[in-house]
C-alpha cells in the first residue's frame, strides 16, 4: 500500500470513489482507515459525496455500513458560498467541478492536519491547494 502517514489527529477525508473504494472494502482505502482509526482521526465525507457515489453497482446496505462508519458533513450555505469560491480561485466553473469543491470546501473546514483521498488529484489539488495532503486511491 503506498501511502503517506497522515499526522495523529486531524481528519481523513473521502472522496466519492474513496467511499465507494470503502463500500467494497478496497485494500488501500480499509489501510487507510484502519489507520485514521489508530492515529484518532475524524473521517469524513461531504454530503454532496453521496450522491456521486450511488449507483446500480454499489449495494445499498454496504453503503449504509460505510456511512455509518464515518462522518457526513452536510452541504451548507457556507459551504457552498466556499466551494464557490474556490472554483473562481481556480478558474474552473460549471457542474463537472462542483461536487469536487463541495468536497474540498468541506475538507477545509475540518481540523487539519487533512488528508484528501480522491480518484482525481489533480483537480482535487488545485482546489484545495497546500491546505490539505491529496492522495490517489
Amino acid at each position: 500500500m503506498t501511502r503517506t502517514t497522515p499526522a495523529s489527529g486531524g481528519t481523513l477525508v473521502l472522496d466519492s470513489e474513496g467511499l465507494a473504494k470503502a463500500v467494497l472494502r478496497d485494500r488501500d482505502v480499509t489501510g487507510w482507515l484502519a489507520l485514521a482509526r489508530a492515529d484518532d482521526m475524524r473521517v469524513i465525507t461531504s454530503a454532496a459525496a453521496i450522491v456521486e457515489v450511488v449507483h446500480p453497482r454499489i449495494r445499498r446496505t454496504a453503503l449504509e455500513w460505510a456511512l455509518s462508519r464515518i462522518v457526513v458533513e452536510p452541504v451548507t450555505e457556507t459551504l457552498s458560498r466556499r466551494a464557490a469560491a474556490l472554483l473562481s480561485d481556480a478558474g474552473l466553473h460549471g457542474h463537472r467541478h462542483a461536487i469536487d469543491a463541495m468536497l474540498c470546501a468541506t475538507a477545509l473546514a475540518a481540523p487539519g492536519p487533512v488528508t484528501v483521498l480522491t480518484s482525481d488529484p489533480e483537480d482535487l489539488a488545485v482546489l484545495c491547494g497546500r491546505e490539505a495532503v491529496v492522495v490517489k486511491v
